[in-house]
This record gives C-alpha cells, structure tokens and sequence, in this order.
C-alpha cells in the first residue's frame, strides 16, 4: 500500500486536527467539511492499514468495526444524538485517498 496524507497524519509528519484519539484510531475534522460537524475516523496501526473496503481480507475485516465503534463511542461522549457514517469504496463510489477511513457528518455542531 502505498502511503497516503492519512499515512503520514498517523505518524505526525503533517498536522491535522485531532479531535479523537485511541491507540487504534484517529479522528480529525474534515478539510473540505459537508456538515457542522464532518470528522474522518483512520486507523492507526500498521496492521490496520488497508486502501479500501474493496480490499479487506479476513486479517482486516475487523477494520470497519474498529471505526464505528470508536465513532459511536465519540458521539457518545460528546451528546451527538444524530449522525451519518459514509465509506467512500472506490473511485467510482467517491474515495479519493486510498487509506480506508471513515466519515462522521453530523448536522449537530458540537464544540471539537
């Protein structure tokens, strides 16, 4: 895999702003927001990286999981009633980094 802008987010080598943090995910807000509230959710382990949901295999199927868990947990914590979760899968269905990741957009805007 080839690395991505969400590669090097992941290793500190170019900023974001992080508003979510474990140590198997990261959350940032959007750079080109679509809602109030419009967060991307990476995984942050080597062996968590995967380009695509059209890519998954059986050693990182658990990968997608890992993302909604962490987004219910952040909605959870910050009172959000109300949100979407998008994944973009391939360039036909609008992903455009290849580094599979998570939208969050909610029309709630909370204080990140």
């Amino acid at each position: 895999m080839e690395r991505t802008i969400f590669h090097k987010i992941v290793d500190r080598q170019i900023p974001a702003s992080v508003v979510y943090e474990t140590p198997d995910v990261l959350a940032f807000k959007d750079i080109n927001p679509k809602a109030p509230t419009h967060l991307v959710f990476i995984a942050k382990k080597e062996k968590d990286f995967v380009a695509s949901i059209t890519d998954l295999t059986e050693d990182t199927a658990h990968v997608p999981g890992l993302l909604i868990c962490a987004a219910q947990k952040f909605a959870k914590e910050k009172g959000i009633g109300g949100y979407k979760l998008t994944f973009h899968c391939g360039k036909g269905g609008g992903q455009e980094v290849w580094y599979l990741h998570l939208h969050f957009l909610s029309q709630e805007a909370v204080q990140l």
